[in-house]
């Protein structure tokens, strides 16, 4: 058992990890075997903004899987999160090094980004478990489909950001399968669409910041 003292720490800990040092993966980088990646400066550009995009996805989902587990007052739930939190960081890793790769930065608006996510997560925490696991499948479905779209519009020979992006995809659908066989709640139409239109925000200033 930890105390509200220590989760509070752990919170700190990876608001900090996550906005200001280099993340490391558990797991090696997906890459396509004996398939070299050579791209033109527009296609170059084009990855990068999309790869920024996807980091700023990563940034997101440790404040949301961060704030659910501080909020939750279930020990098993918030391991549940504090383990998908981790599992995230693989993801934040990936797209932290392709942007490296591609000679691209980060967001500038991590911190906000961050903010916003914890203030989300903290609210669906609150609302019971059920709201809070249904908040995870809603959030990861729409990453999923998200994903599915920069398939479609990344670079044909950008071997590596689409290796990256296809097992991001089938990660974070596997979080919402896993949540709602937790028990989650279906959430209603509009918070779904509120979502949906805060993510379009997010991505469209994201792109180019």
């Amino acid at each position: 058992m930890t105390s509200t003292t220590d989760q509070l720490l752990i919170a700190c800990d990876t608001a900090l990890r996550t906005l200001f040092a280099q993340p490391h993966a558990s797991q090696a980088c997906p890459t396509v075997a004996e398939q070299a990646t050579a791209l033109s400066p527009a296609d170059k550009a084009l990855s990068a903004s999309l790869m920024r995009v996807n980091h700023v996805g990563e940034v997101c989902a440790q404040a949301l899987y961060t704030a659910q587990a501080l909020a939750t007052p279930n020990p098993a739930l918030r391991a549940h999160y504090q383990s998908a939190c981790q599992e995230e960081t693989d993801h934040l890793a990936w797209t932290a090094q392709r942007l490296q790769e591609l000679g691209a930065r980060p967001s500038l608006l991590n911190p906000l980004w961050y903010a916003g996510a914890f203030g989300l997560g903290l609210v669906a925490g609150r609302m019971g478990e059920a709201v809070s696991l249904g908040f995870v499948v809603e959030t990861e479905t729409q990453v999923g489909a998200h994903l599915d779209s920069h398939l479609q519009q990344l670079p044909a020979q950008d071997h590596a950001s689409r290796a990256i992006v296809a097992q991001m995809r089938d990660d974070e659908l596997g979080h919402a399968r896993q949540a709602s066989l937790a028990g989650a709640a279906q959430l209603p139409g509009l918070v779904g669409g509120l979502m949906r239109a805060a993510a379009k925000v997010m991505t469209t200033v994201a792109h180019r910041v």
